[in-house]
């Protein structure tokens, strides 16, 4: 079976997760204890309960081995109406749905496409997408693994690739919005993403401008005029690389350390003193990627 994005996230995550002294180990188990609800519900940094950052939670339940209530894990899928959800969230719903699966037994991941096969909306149902535009690389990176997790064939008329070509920049790289003049980190990471799930992971000159935008530290920056690196970018952007075979320019190790917080989790950047599930998420993935 061909693995998914899902697939090959959770395999980074648990590579990141194998790198930690137990006393770490414990120490970031705890920090994501601290941010469920009683029903495993995940909250976001304005304290409120998300499914967005419940997908972040459940994966990182998964990697890190934390024992859960099924019954609380199917009621805090209970409280979502799937019909009522953009495509990010109900993207985040379904993965959700498909780690509940995993959290009950890790030995099912090689058979979840048989266990787990859901009819889903189409793309045009969705009022809101990724930058107001179903098109855009992340849009694309988003609906790609939504019909990964659910089964779904992904159909090449779907994908017609040639449209990336209108958010790809001569001097390399992408954007999430047609006729910009600056790439992004994501827009790039979501674009290589599509093209090596369907296409195959080939080295090529975009994935060598992606190398080249790590800076001397070991960071990425999501712009290139962003005044500091951030561990979102980071992660995506080794996670990225790792997938196509190619080695960072620089070392990432003591950047990522830099961002672990005494509360157990992961910053967005060095001038953030707060941490939630999504950056913790980064942190752990960025140590699997390198």
């Amino acid at each position: 079976m061909k693995s998914t994005i899902s697939l090959k996230l959770l395999k980074a995550l648990q590579r990141g997760t194998d790198k930690l002294s137990v006393e770490a180990l414990q120490k970031v188990s705890a920090f994501v204890e601290s941010q469920k609800t009683p029903k495993h519900s995940f909250i976001g940094r304005g304290g409120d309960p998300d499914i967005y950052y419940s997908l972040f939670g459940w994966m990182l339940y998964y990697v890190l081995g934390i024992k859960c209530d099924k019954e609380n894990l199917a009621l805090c899928l209970s409280q979502y109406d799937e019909t009522d959800l953009d495509l990010v969230h109900y993207a985040a719903y379904m993965r959700c749905r498909m780690l509940y699966h995993l959290l009950g037994n890790k030995k099912s991941t090689l058979l979840l496409r048989s266990v787990f096969n859901r009819k889903i909306k189409n793309l045009d149902e969705f009022e809101v997408v990724p930058h107001d535009d179903p098109q855009s690389p992340y849009t694309g990176f988003i609906w790609l693994s939504l019909l990964e997790d659910t089964g779904n064939t992904v159909k090449s008329k779907e994908f017609d690739l040639t449209v990336l070509e209108d958010y790809h920049l001569a001097d390399g790289g992408y954007m999430n919005v047609k006729n910009g003049r600056t790439a992004t980190t994501n827009a790039t990471v979501a674009a290589l993403s599509i093209i090596g799930q369907l296409k195959g992971y080939n080295k090529n000159e975009d994935v060598l401008y992606l190398r080249d935008l790590q800076n001397s530290l070991g960071g990425f920056r999501a712009v290139a005029d962003s005044p500091v690196p951030d561990l979102l970018s980071t992660a995506t952007a080794l996670f990225m690389l790792h997938c196509y075979g190619v080695e960072p320019k620089y070392s990432a190790e003591d950047f990522v350390e830099a961002h672990w917080l005494d509360s157990g989790g992961f910053s967005a950047t060095l001038l953030d003193e707060l941490s939630d599930v999504e950056y913790t998420f980064y942190g752990l993935l960025a140590l699997g990627a390198i």
